[in-house]
């Protein structure tokens, strides 16, 4: 199996930078996000992941992207308003990212290699597809958009 790379570089939502070194030694939640999708709701559901685990050492880390019929047209801003608002999202957000393509970021490149999705395929097919890392970084398992976070919860807790 492979790991991530903990010295990945990330841009928060509020346009902070970091690497995924700050979350070394936890077990994380990686998701690619969207505002304006069918499957916005598992904003919800995300955020009592991140609320019931994270003293446990989960951390959820939401990647908008808007590769996927527009479903995330808004600034880094208006993004993390909306999640906010309608979500009382808090778990970590980052600024927007291509997950497929030639502009894919370095750490979904990653999650893809180790974790292909259906018949070996390399890309992303939709909004919410969630990836689970282990606390060495070991890239566990990856779930399709239709997979709810309450559904991983077995998964996360083996984890911790």
């Amino acid at each position: 199996m492979a790991s991530i790379d903990y010295s990945t570089r990330i841009t928060r939502i509020d346009g902070t930078e970091g690497d995924l070194g700050e979350h070394e030694g936890k077990v994380l939640l990686v998701v690619n996000t969207a505002s304006k999708c069918g499957f916005t709701p598992q904003y919800e559901g995300l955020q009592a992941l991140w609320e019931r685990y994270r003293d446990q050492g989960l951390v959820v880390l939401g990647f908008p992207c808007d590769q996927f019929a527009h479903q995330e047209p808004g600034t880094e801003a208006e993004i993390a308003e909306f999640c906010q608002l309608n979500f009382g999202v808090d778990f970590p957000l980052h600024a927007k990212i291509d997950v497929n393509g030639a502009g894919t970021h370095p750490l979904f490149q990653q999650l893809k290699a180790a974790q292909p999705g259906l018949l070996g395929s390399k890309t992303i097919k939709w909004n919410f597809t969630k990836f689970l890392v282990g606390r060495d970084g070991e890239i566990v398992s990856r779930h399709g958009p239709k997979a709810t976070p309450e559904s991983l919860t077995g998964a996360i807790e083996q984890l911790l």
